[in-house]
């Protein structure tokens, strides 16, 4: 790794299905798992409580990025949340390295989400006093994620 820590403005997200053109965002946040745990009682054991693993739970991925009036990505979110129609997709989000000069195809780390489906659209305000763009945000859930590093 050329830079420790990495930096983290330099990603590539690919989503399977569509056009590299469809991926381009400017933030993506969300990417956590949390280990759910069950409280259990002991009869007699007043010090404490256990806590056993019971399943992971993945967080809302957040894609942001300048609205496109039109895109095949919209299509599919609005397929999704307006007509209640699923096509799950996988996604990759890879982590670049700036230290290469071809780091779109040499990424330091990629995850791998399974099973992905819009949940929400959402659209930046609009204010007359500001100059600022339009940004789009799409939410999505996802069963699972693995971390994956090159060889």
């Amino acid at each position: 790794m050329a830079f420790y820590p990495p930096i983290g403005f330099l990603f590539k997200v690919s989503i399977k299905g569509f056009p590299d053109a469809e991926a381009d965002f400017q933030e993506v946040s969300g990417l956590a798992m949390t280990l759910e745990t069950l409280a259990v009682k002991e009869g007699g054991q007043n010090r404490f409580i256990h806590q056993l693993p019971v399943r992971t739970t993945s967080d809302k991925l957040i894609l942001k990025r300048g609205l496109k009036v039109s895109s095949s990505l919209l299509t599919w979110c609005r397929e999704a949340i307006e007509e209640f129609s699923f096509s799950p997709k996988d996604l990759d989000i890879a982590l670049l390295d700036p230290g290469i000069e071809d780091s779109l195809n040499n990424p330091l780390v990629s995850w791998h989400l399974s099973h992905a489906y819009p949940v929400k659209w959402s659209l930046s305000s609009f204010n007359a006093m500001n100059s600022e763009l339009a940004i789009e945000s799409i939410e999505i859930q996802y069963r699972y994620f693995t971390k994956t590093f090159p060889e």
